[in-house]
């Protein structure tokens, strides 16, 4: 993939619309088949971002014309350079009807099964076996592992600026329940569950009751999930006079256990639904 990095460091310097086009056709292939990811995982657990991803992206936003990709009683418009994505039945990808949009420049795995509506952004990654429910949004440049259970109205937001800012990334056989909102480059590691309502930020402090801490990020390290951990709402109670006579608290996310049978048997996705 180094050819495409020195073209997107070309086009950054100077626009040259025959090498553009040629960048266009070979980054969304290689996108699309997932051989390009926005960022990847070590043999040794750590993920590496790769800012030069999204600055392809950008330049596809940035040099594209709008078109229209109006349908028979739908109209909409959108850059020549992000299409809709095209997906057959040999892709292997589940997609009930009923209003979901798939961006060209994305990777699905076989197995992925997208309940209606749902979203999927240029640049995402979504591994085998994973679940999109209704309503769900994964947003540009999110890393989805495999059997991860995407519940209901649950938002994956998506970074493309600035273009070193980690991505949102989600590992292999996470939980994530209905309408819960994960921003900002959080890492939420391996078998994971974040209940219903759960809302993760990079400026966000877990407190972690079984170990006794609070986690947090750090200027060279996001938001970090330990494996297994079960999150869900809380909140703390403010300090100060005014907050005292009014007792007012704020929302802060707790882990109150660690995952085990009893929560496999809750989260894990069945086999039947594939």
């Amino acid at each position: 993939m180094e050819k495409l990095k020195e073209k997107v460091e070309i086009l950054e310097k100077e626009f040259s619309e025959n090498l553009f086009l040629e960048f266009r056709d070979e980054f969304i292939d290689a996108l699309n088949k997932g051989l390009v990811r926005a960022a990847e995982k070590t043999p040794e657990g750590k993920w590496i971002v790769h800012p030069w991803v999204k600055k392809g992206i950008l330049l596809l936003f940035k040099y594209g014309k709008i078109r229209d990709y109006s349908v028979a009683g739908a109209s909409f418009f959108d850059k020549d350079t992000i299409p809709p994505k095209s997906i057959s039945i040999e892709d292997k990808i589940r997609i009930v009807p009923g209003g979901t949009s798939i961006r060209s420049g994305c990777f699905i795995a076989p197995g992925v099964i997208i309940m209606p509506p749902c979203y999927v952004n240029i640049g995402a990654y979504v591994d085998s076996d994973t679940l999109l429910d209704s309503h769900s949004l994964v947003g540009s440049c999110a890393q989805i592992g495999k059997r991860v259970h995407l519940s209901a109205s649950a938002q994956i937001g998506g970074v493309l600026e600035p273009v070193g800012a980690r991505p949102v990334i989600i590992e292999d056989d996470v939980f994530i329940g209905g309408n819960c909102g994960i921003y900002e480059g959080v890492l939420v590691r391996h078998h994971a569950v974040i209940a219903s309502g759960v809302i993760l930020t990079s400026s966000t402090k877990v407190f972690d009751i079984v170990n006794q801490n609070i986690i947090q990020s750090t200027e060279d390290s996001p938001l970090e999930i330990p494996p297994r951990a079960v999150v869900v709402s809380g909140s703390r109670q403010l300090k100060g006079e005014f907050a005292e006579k009014y007792g007012l608290s704020v929302y802060t996310p707790i882990i109150v256990k660690y995952r085990d049978e009893k929560t496999d048997a809750k989260s894990t996705l069945e086999n039947i639904l594939r």
